[in-house]
């Protein structure tokens, strides 16, 4: 694109230092929300290209429209027929997402505002090269993980040492019996690996807040949260372990229960991090409903008690996580 030359005369000179003397007079309220103020960066730990089918310009556009500054992008595995990937429904992470190569050849394309993850299906022959070949071009996590694996098999072993051999985080799914096996048995996972940080996501993840579980656990469970569940236990016992607020699952654990869900934001300021993983175009909340990203900015706006609270999560502690 063509840059458009500006010739500034001495007439617009002085017009401008008009304008900037005048608004260095006006009361800071009348200047609280003028066009030119800068906005606070959000950062998004979790999206994905191509979900469902959106176009790159569509992304771009939903991104922007939640006010998120810089959007870390999880690709889905390369494809494999196997158990751990449900004979291909989990190759692009059941949703249709982007690969490691078109992840990260997009994410360079737009490297100001986007940033890239690196994936691989844990038992596959070269998981642990597609890894490190995508860590080593500047992949921020590796991850997002949603294989029918158990959480401390062999194959996630060599995972996690490679995560603390590069010093990058590990996001993964957790779905009752059908991604990620042993949510009762990942403490040991946690005790060895201490300095690998962990990201908690999905459906299960969410869930265990409470720990009063329906026998026959529904995906998005309502009502009263009993405190003291696995997942709370987990980010308070374990200084590596981290929570995605994204998608319907992340949104649910807070609006099923919004007292608690106020005083667990409150406690884990420090641990909770940001993420939309919606596939609408919009990003907005009167988005049909299909935009969860939105009301979670929202939400966190909302009760997170502070605006240091609200800072943490919406920005400062995945910049610290992710060494953005």
């Amino acid at each position: 694109m063509e840059k458009t030359k500006f010739n500034r005369s001495r007439r617009n000179f002085l017009a401008n230092a008009g304008v900037l003397a005048i608004g260095s007079t006006l009361p800071i309220d009348i200047l609280a929300d003028h066009p030119f103020k800068k906005k606070e960066p959000i950062i998004d730990i979790h999206q994905h290209i191509h979900y469902m089918s959106r176009t790159d310009k569509n992304l771009i556009a939903h991104q922007e429209a939640m006010g998120v500054t810089t959007t870390i992008l999880l690709p889905a595995g390369r494809p494999v027929n196997s158990e751990s990937t449900l004979q291909g429904v989990a190759n692009g992470l059941q949703a249709e997402v982007g690969g490691n190569a078109e992840t990260y050849l997009f994410a360079k394309e737009h490297h100001r505002h986007f940033k890239f993850g690196a994936c691989a299906v844990p038992d596959a022959p070269d998981a642990i090269y597609d890894l490190e070949r995508y860590i080593k071009l500047g992949a921020k996590v590796i991850g997002e993980l949603k294989f029918k694996v158990e959480c401390d098999s062999p194959e996630m072993h060599k995972i996690y040492q490679l995560a603390q051999a590069y010093d990058v985080p590990v996001l993964m799914h957790w779905q009752k019996d059908k991604y990620f096996l042993g949510f009762d048995r990942f403490y040991k996972i946690l005790e060895q690996y201490p300095r690998v940080n962990f990201i908690g996501h999905a459906q299960f993840w969410w869930a265990n807040v409470d720990n009063a579980l329906p026998a026959n656990l529904p995906m998005y469970p309502k009502g009263k949260v009993v405190p003291g569940g696995l997942t709370e236990r987990y980010l308070n016992d374990y200084p590596n372990m981290y929570g995605d607020l994204a998608a319907g699952s992340g949104l649910n654990a807070f609006t099923r229960d919004e007292e608690h869900g106020k005083e667990f934001m409150q406690k884990f300021q420090d641990k909770l991090m940001f993420g939309s993983d919606c596939w609408d175009d919009h990003g907005t909340i009167d988005s049909k409903g299909e935009c969860t990203g939105a009301p979670m900015i929202a939400m966190i706006k909302k009760i997170s008690g502070s605006k240091e609270a609200e800072r943490k999560i919406l920005y400062e502690n995945a910049k610290k996580l992710f060494k953005l």
